[in-house]
């Protein structure tokens, strides 16, 4: 079995898998390895799937800990069967991030307080913008297959490695890359096409 008691280099080189054995078998200083990497890839996953929503960046940490606990309280049904933990604590992540979204729609949106001073946050013009801005950035997202949506937010939002999504998705970091590269040039196009609609109306309007 592997030794994961060594330096902190070779520690993030361990299989987040051999991390969980040692771990169910009650080693804690693999328990403690094991949740402290879960919670930075739970982290950045969950940032990725958030970052959209009103408010979203203020709930990825709880939300990162929720899955964490729920990985520490699923260990012991953990089951080793040749695929990547990271797998794993990406199915729980997902259920969680799915949670979250349901309660963002349900959720109460009060007004803040007075303030005190000036207000040197951004204009309610400049958030419009910037809402705007990525409301259309995530819609040509949603125009992508799931697999290609999926690459781009593990590797462009949350900052993931090729070698890190690919055994989040089961992939080899080879075709992670391919796909993305595909998924990138389907943008393009989406965005493209867009701009000869926008140039065709705006020749109607000129000749209309």
């Amino acid at each position: 079995m592997t030794d994961v008691h060594t330096t902190p280099q070779l520690q993030d080189r361990v299989e987040l898998r051999d991390l969980a054995a040692l771990a169910s078998a009650g080693d804690g200083t693999a328990l403690n390895d094991l949740l402290t990497r879960v919670r930075a890839v739970a982290h950045r996953y969950v940032r990725s799937r958030l970052w959209t929503y009103p408010g979203g960046a203020d709930m990825v940490d709880d939300v990162a800990q929720e899955v964490c606990v729920a990985v520490f309280g699923a260990l012991n049904r953990y089951r080793d069967e040749g695929r990547p933990f990271e797998a794993f604590v990406y199915g729980i992540a997902a259920r969680k991030v799915a949670d979250a979204q349901r309660a963002f729609a349900v959720a109460d949106l009060s007004t803040s307080d007075v303030p005190d001073g000036a207000d040197e946050s951004p204009t309610p013009e400049e958030h419009a913008v910037r809402h705007s801005e990525v409301q259309h950035a995530v819609a040509l997202m949603d125009r992508l297959p799931d697999k290609l949506r999926e690459i781009l937010l593990l590797r462009v939002v949350a900052g993931m490695s090729a070698e890190e999504t690919g055994r989040a998705l089961g992939m080899t970091p080879g075709a992670v890359r391919v796909a993305q590269h595909r998924a990138l040039n389907t943008l393009r196009g989406f965005v493209g096409h867009e701009g000869k609609q926008g140039q065709r109306a705006a020749g109607e309007v000129r000749h209309g």
